[in-house]
């Protein structure tokens, strides 16, 4: 999974939000992300990432191997 194929599922899951992706290791495998959104607020941060996994559905693990994830709500 490219950076602009994370970028494009985290839209469509929050299309309200702003989101920032990055390879970290330069290797196409290790990710960061950031998405920020009203969708967050009031929400656990716990909550916050679940629903950012939950957009990837079952490619987490297999076509995603690895997402670090931050999320906020706009400031």
């Amino acid at each position: 999974m490219t950076a602009d194929e994370i970028e494009k599922t985290l839209r469509a899951a929050f299309p309200d939000a702003e989101i920032m992706v990055e390879d970290l290791a330069g290797d196409g495998d290790h990710f960061a992300c950031e998405v920020i959104s009203e969708t967050f607020r009031g929400v656990p941060r716990v909550r916050q990432h679940k629903l950012v996994y939950e957009a990837f559905g079952n490619r987490v693990g297999t076509e995603l191997h690895a997402l670090a994830v931050k999320t906020r709500t706009p400031d």
